[in-house]
């Protein structure tokens, strides 16, 4: 079992900045990845970023330019920074680590992007 807790959600005007952490505990195998969803009221899943435990990254195409994913694979921590956030950003966002064959999520930090 994996567990992953999510902090750094928040309310910020457009334009803003935060940073997300989650810090996973539990059995993680070392070929694991690390990555960020985000669900929007009314709206499906979607993945934000990931980032293997080597570095690899991959970015939707909605947030290129604007956040940044990065982990500390000795505190099992991955973060992210979320530059120029717009309105369109106000979303639940989850924490996902895949390892081992399986999928765990967190429980949610709430974003608002609201002038």
């Amino acid at each position: 079992q994996v567990q992953l807790v999510e902090s750094g959600g928040g309310l910020v005007q457009p334009g803003g900045s935060l940073r997300l952490s989650c810090v996973a505990s539990g059995r993680i195998f070392s070929d694991n990845i690390m990555g960020w969803y985000r669900q929007a009221p009314g709206k499906q899943r979607e993945r934000v970023a990931f980032i293997s435990r080597y570095g690899m990254l991959n970015y939707a195409d909605s947030v290129k330019g604007r956040f940044t994913i990065s982990r500390d694979n000795a505190k099992n921590t991955v973060y992210l920074q979320m530059n120029s956030l717009k309105p369109e950003d106000t979303a639940v966002y989850y924490c996902n680590a895949a390892t081992g064959g399986l999928g765990y999520w967190g429980q949610g930090t709430q974003v608002t992007v609201s002038s």
